[in-house]
């Protein structure tokens, strides 16, 4: 059998869910399939000038001599499908992921095509989300201009079985902004815990329970075998009359976990019921009770009935490394549960309170690392923000190396100090140490793979910090706090001289955490960069309304990067812009 090569614009396209459907209804499912195959994907493929290489139970592989055609089918078949189902029950709905590549391709006598093209294609079906389609690098370079739609960049993805990593994008129209659901179940048990209600009767009370809470996420966070949403997007529902499996469904995880906190006097009583997000039927229901000076032991009981609840099978051992008592003294933890919120209003009055809560808390546990941590970081975050004291850049970095001495298992007292280490001391090394070890602790941490981002973009290796940002935006799905990570994506991307997607990363920023000062900041570097220079110096005049005590010799004062070139083409790129000296 002779082989022959060529380059071609390759459709891979499978359907969502394709064992669920069929067994809630085999044959109506495949009697759709069947039908959808013969008056929507045959015709819209032939349209388009490709042709169906093959099918496979749940999806196809097509090819195109030309990539515009062959994304402009798969954006028609996936309005069609999303038309046709538009009155099925969602639950019940038929629904593509497509990916689409061009590149090279080893095409067998009888007409079936092979090789890293192929594979390519079927790689990014896998990991578009349900009625969206994805396309490599290398496609979207031949699509600019060509088509009436936008490119979300992804990153550089690292696919599976791919040796290099493959850039990629989503393709943005009306249809998929449309039907577009949040990404699939992972292969572990995934569980979003929301917030508890307070029962106490007292709205003081509310940062006890939403700290407890908090704590609750982190220990079951540990737990290796599990897969878990952070705190940020959980707390999006805080306040809301929530459908659990609609939750579920956004956040794209099995369980839900909702509760009560009733804390009276030195009393406190846990409320909990684990949820089944798919059937919506109860796992677990309990209630535990205790005295504020047992409230470790009360998180450890939550955490372990949940976790028996939804996988038996861990190992105990498992469960105790979860396990964490930060301090002995329950007044210096109260301090730091009231320090938290104040931290997440991103606000120069929430981390000036930060401060003041956390080295209260020190005054009565000078050995309470998780305090010195935030600390230490609150500090460093303020230099960037422009709301810092004149000490803080020593500071941060003493209490942060003061921690890395004392807390070698406690992964967010690690995050913290891991970025303060990258940022303030410049110890690039030890930073990339610490935030592997954070996150060997904590593998289902957000906030700790968005510090892994910026420690490794600050330790100029981009890609890997790419990687990262978009790690913690799958464990966290509607993060308020999602342009951090947005920016970070920008800001590597500069790194990389990629200035178009830079600016979109930077601007999706912006639009996410107008207050948050990177992203400013990319978008004018990218501006100067592709020599759009009134565009860069209005950026600037907002960078300086929001910051406007911020100059060059403060970012010169600051610069966290590894890379002293692209150090020096930042800063030279803001004063083009007009930022001050």
């Amino acid at each position: 059998m002779t082989t022959q090569r060529h380059l071609a614009a390759i459709m891979a396209c499978d359907v969502v869910g394709y064992s669920r459907l069929t067994e809630r209804d085999e044959r109506g499912t495949l009697e759709r399939l069947k039908i959808y195959r013969k008056d929507l994907l045959e015709p819209l493929v032939s349209e388009h000038q490709g042709r169906i290489v093959k099918l496979t139970g749940d999806g196809m592989l097509c090819e195109f001599g030309s990539v515009v055609n062959a994304v402009t089918s798969a954006m028609a078949i996936q309005q069609a499908l999303a038309e046709h189902e538009a009155e099925t029950p969602k639950e019940e709905r038929i629904r593509f992921r497509i990916g689409v590549n061009l590149g090279d391709v080893v095409c067998e006598e009888d007409g079936d095509l092979y090789g890293d093209g192929v594979n390519i294609a079927a790689r990014l079906e896998s990991i578009a989300d349900p009625g969206t389609v994805v396309v490599s690098g290398t496609a979207y370079d031949h699509l600019q201009g060509k088509l009436d739609c936008g490119f979300t960049p992804l990153g550089e993805l690292r696919l599976k079985n791919i040796e290099r990593p493959v850039r990629a994008y989503r393709v943005e129209t009306d249809a998929s902004a449309s039907v577009a659901a949040p990404p699939p179940l992972p292969e572990k048990p995934s569980i979003a815990v929301l917030p508890f209600t307070n029962m106490s009767g007292d709205p003081d009370q509310e940062y006890f329970a939403d700290g407890l809470v908090e704590d609750i996420i982190t220990g079951l966070s540990r737990v290796n075998s599990f897969f878990v949403i952070a705190r940020n997007s959980s707390f999006t529902y805080k306040g809301r009359a929530v459908d659990l499996r609609q939750v579920g469904r956004e956040l794209g995880v099995r369980y839900v976990l909702e509760g009560s906190i009733r804390r009276a006097g030195s009393r406190v009583r846990i409320s909990g019921q684990l949820v089944d997000a798919i059937s919506g039927h109860h796992v677990w229901v309990d209630r535990f009770e205790g005295d504020v000076s047992d409230i470790f032991d009360l998180q450890d009981k939550v955490t372990e009935s949940v976790v028996g609840a939804v996988e038996p099978s861990i190992r105990l051992e498992e469960i105790k490394q979860a396990r964490m008592k930060p301090t002995d003294y329950i007044s210096a933890y109260d301090l730091y549960l009231r320090a938290l919120p104040r931290f997440y209003s991103m606000t120069r009055e929430g981390f000036a309170d930060v401060r003041r809560l956390t080295n209260e808390a020190l005054s009565i546990d000078p050995g309470f690392n998780l305090a010195k941590a935030l600390g230490a970081y609150i500090r460093s975050l303020s230099v960037s923000q422009c709301w810092h004291e004149p000490d803080d850049i020593r500071v941060a970095g003493r209490m942060a190396r003061e921690v890395l001495a004392e807390a070698r298992d406690d992964p967010t007292s690690l995050r913290f100090a891991a970025q303060v280490i990258a940022y303030s001391a410049k110890d690039y090394e030890m930073a990339l140490g610490t935030i592997e070890r954070s996150l060997l602790l904590n593998p289902n941490s957000a906030q700790g793979h968005t510090g892994s981002g910026w420690v490794n973009a600050h330790s100029s290796r981009p890609l890997v910090a790419i990687e990262h940002f978009h790690r913690a935006m799958r464990l966290s799905p509607v993060d308020p706090e999602k342009g951090i990570a947005l920016s970070g994506i920008g800001m590597s991307y500069l790194m990389l001289e990629r200035y178009e997607e830079a600016l979109a990363w930077g601007e999706r920023a912006l639009h996410e955490m107008p207050n948050y000062g990177s992203s400013h900041r990319v978008v004018i570097m990218a501006l100067v960069k592709l020599n759009r220079l009134d565009e860069a110096q209005a950026a600037a005049r907002r960078l300086m309304e929001a910051f406007p005590t911020y100059t060059l010799t403060l970012q010169r004062q600051i610069n966290p990067w590894l890379d002293k070139v692209f150090a020096e083409r930042y800063v030279e790129s803001l004063g083009i812009s007009g930022v001050p000296e």
